[in-house]
């Protein structure tokens, strides 16, 4: 298939995205993902009805959650779901899917994900016969038993020391990401890809004037000595976002410009270190698109920890800079199924809404050592 023929996002939006706890916290996640869904459809201005919607979710009540979503969004009966859990890298997994099924002769696929750990069910191990009762869990194994399966902060603080990244590049890394976050939203440059949920019409987390000073002032979270603070981590947060992959032939009849989607690769790494796992997947989608890192015009990674970030830019040899430079998941938040997608959202704003180059890339990692990386340009 030529690059012409490829899949095309030609709209792209999301929810403010809220701390877990506080804005968004009494909204359940098809409350979440229906009004996003919707805002496609007004987006492309046509009666098109999707051939699907698959949407990520790593921590929902079940049921389908794309199903039930695109029912609240009043898509139509005809529309099918698809949930797709590959834990933080759902998102853009569930736009690769997309992609894959306008390769295969679908027309229009609404994909994304949603995240709500505000209204999450509580989960527990059935009791045993040493126990009576049963055993609430917070998170699924991410491994099998026989391997070491780290909490996330511990395992990337570990990641981070091994890679050499200092507590100060992390600090200043982290308050960098709320300083642009601050700026872009100031400049308005979130403003065309939200969706207002009730009164929420921005995102909880960005902080002014937080400096690498302030951030220097907290404790390691996770192991003594560490590096990795609860100011240089993202937040756990609630939100949803989507795009719409479409059929370069409806593009055409849209006359809408896009993002034309050249490659996506997914990977495994070692899951004791799960967040390497952007590294070995952006270098495949590079690969398979044929161009280099140093010609790609935006970057968006998944700012799940400072030092994860740094870590893996290290071993890319790329410059931290050009990564997220409207701001990311340090300051925006980590709505874990809907996080991928956010990316994809934020590669349309600064490519398409906001011109500004000709190539993207948006990569992440998940937690029992995966990576999703996905490479576009704009057309």
């Amino acid at each position: 298939m030529t690059a012409n023929a490829s899949p095309v996002i030609v709209a792209a939006a999301r929810t403010p995205i809220g701390t877990t706890g506080h804005s968004l916290a009494r909204r359940p996640i098809d409350e979440l993902a229906a009004p996003v869904l919707r805002s496609l459809r007004e987006r492309l201005a046509t009666n098109a009805v999707p051939d699907d919607v698959v949407l990520g979710n790593c921590m929902g009540p079940g049921g389908n959650p794309a199903r039930v979503s695109a029912l609240v969004a009043g898509l139509g009966e005809s529309v099918p779901g698809l949930s797709v859990d590959r834990q933080c890298a759902s998102g853009l997994a569930a736009i690769d899917l997309a992609a894959q099924a306008v390769r295969g002769g679908a027309e229009l696929i609404f994909a994304g994900g949603v995240e709500s750990p505000s209204t999450a069910p509580w989960r527990f191990w059935p009791p045993t016969a040493e126990s009576d009762e049963p055993v609430r869990y917070e998170r699924a194994p991410f491994t099998p038993a026989s391997l070491e399966d780290l909490e996330m902060g511990l395992a990337n603080d570990l990641f981070a020391t091994e890679a050499g990244v200092t507590r100060e590049r992390q600090d200043a890394y982290a308050a960098r990401s709320h300083a642009l976050a601050i700026s872009a939203r100031e400049a308005g440059h979130y403003d065309a890809e939200l969706v207002a949920i009730g009164e929420v019409v921005r995102d909880d987390r960005p902080r002014p004037r937080l400096s690498p000073e302030r951030l220097a002032r907290l404790p390691a979270a996770f192991r003594p000595g560490g590096s990795v603070t609860a100011g240089n981590s993202c937040g756990i947060s609630d939100g949803a976002a989507a795009v719409a992959v479409v059929s370069p032939e409806l593009q055409a009849r849209l006359g809408l410009p896009g993002l034309r989607i050249l490659s996506t690769a997914t990977s495994g790494v070692e899951p004791s270190r799960p967040g390497r796992g952007l590294v070995p997947a952006s270098q495949t989608a590079l690969k398979r698109a044929g161009i280099t890192l140093d010609e790609v015009d935006v970057i968006e990674f998944n700012e799940a920890f400072a030092g994860q970030v740094l870590a893996c830019c290290d071993e890319l040899g790329l410059d931290s800079d050009r990564v997220c430079r409207q701001g990311g998941a340090l300051a925006l938040g980590h709505p874990w199924g809907a996080s991928g997608a956010v990316l994809a959202v934020r590669l349309f704003s600064q490519l398409i809404t906001q011109p500004g180059g000709r190539y993207g890339l948006a990569a992440i990692a998940a937690g029992g050592g995966m990576g999703v990386a996905m490479v576009v340009e704009a057309c």
